[in-house]
């Protein structure tokens, strides 16, 4: 006997696509333009969310404008302020009503046209959908700084992915509403969405050259991102540490006895001529314990800010409405 088909069964998922911006006047018509496109080649309800993180140029106007002319299906969040790209991304999530929410950077370097191939992959019934870029066009730097954390967020989550720098991601509702639900102030959201996914997978992407503007993760950006990452998934680095010091501690005690039977064997003359070395290896101590204690300041630091429970942004102005329901 065949099963009923509930009329549930047959409705396409509804998508949401979140899309912090800053200062990404130059690319944002084409940006609207081929999400657009993309959104409605797929014949499903949608809307898209572009998050302002302060934009100090015209995207603030360019958002606007977009809400107006594309009524139902762009809705602009403007914040009062630059917050960062992932807390922007958490307030286009509290914004969403989709069944399934993709993220995407406005900068252009991931194809609007993947939306379609990563919500296709969601469902299938993927908690999380990720990314890898193929024939990255970024320096070799940025290259080889993802590939070492790529590896160490594999190792410490226990999660196989490959690409956790790549934006173009989606998401089940359930996921993006249990992420809601966690008020931490560090917020790296590819682990933090991968924290409650009973499944994941991944598709590779193209990958493209910017056409125009900057990249807005300059050097000390992209360190503070790494520190984000480090601390909002693990206390790795803290067990770490209390490993390196006893491994220094007992070096420096057996480096003692060394020198103490050394100087029994050759006389006071030997110890005298390695005075320097001594030196130089007390301050190699000195020095790892700064590291372990900026380390440590990194996380107290992090507590202290989840302590106050400020806001992880403020919403200034809401511009456009969603056809979408809750």
């Amino acid at each position: 006997m065949k099963a009923m088909q509930s009329p549930m069964d047959d409705r396409k998922s509804t998508i949401s696509v979140v899309i912090p911006v800053f200062n990404e006047e130059k690319n944002l018509k084409e940006l609207l333009d081929r999400c657009l496109k993309t959104c409605m080649e797929m014949r499903r309800e949608f809307e898209i969310v572009l998050v302002d993180d302060g934009s100090s140029d015209g995207s603030r106007n360019m958002i606007k404008e977009g809400a107006a002319q594309y009524p139902g299906q762009i809705i602009g969040l403007l914040l009062n302020r630059n917050y960062g790209q992932h807390s922007a991304i958490m307030a286009g999530f509290e914004q969403t009503r989709g069944d399934i929410v993709v993220t995407l950077d406005a900068d252009l370097q991931n194809p609007p046209e993947e939306i379609a191939r990563v919500v296709a992959k969601a469902d299938e019934g993927f908690d999380v959908v990720g990314t890898v870029r193929m024939s990255r066009r970024d320096t070799f730097f940025r290259r080889a700084a993802s590939h070492m954390v790529n590896r160490v967020v594999r190792m410490s989550t226990g999660v196989d992915m490959h690409d956790y720098g790549c934006m173009l991601r989606a998401y089940h509702r359930r996921i993006v509403e249990a992420m809601l639900q966690c008020h931490e102030r560090s917020t790296f959201i590819p682990v933090l969405a991968n924290s409650f996914a009973a499944r994941t997978a991944e598709i590779d992407v193209h990958h493209a050259k910017r056409s125009a503007g900057d990249s807005k993760y300059g050097l000390w950006k992209l360190i503070n991102l790494q520190f984000d990452l480090l601390t909002s998934m693990t206390t790795f680095p803290l067990r770490l540490l209390n490993v390196l010091g006893a491994l220094i501690s007992a070096l420096g005690v057996g480096f003692g006895i060394f020198l103490f039977v050394m100087r029994l064997i050759y006389g006071p003359d030997w110890a005298a001529a390695g005075v320097f070395t001594l030196f130089a290896i007390l301050f190699i101590f000195i020095g790892a314990q700064f590291l372990a204690m900026g380390l440590l300041g990194e996380y107290i630091g992090r507590i202290y800010s989840d302590v106050r429970a400020r806001p992880r942004y403020f919403v200034e102005e809401t511009v456009g409405t969603t056809n979408l329901k809750d």
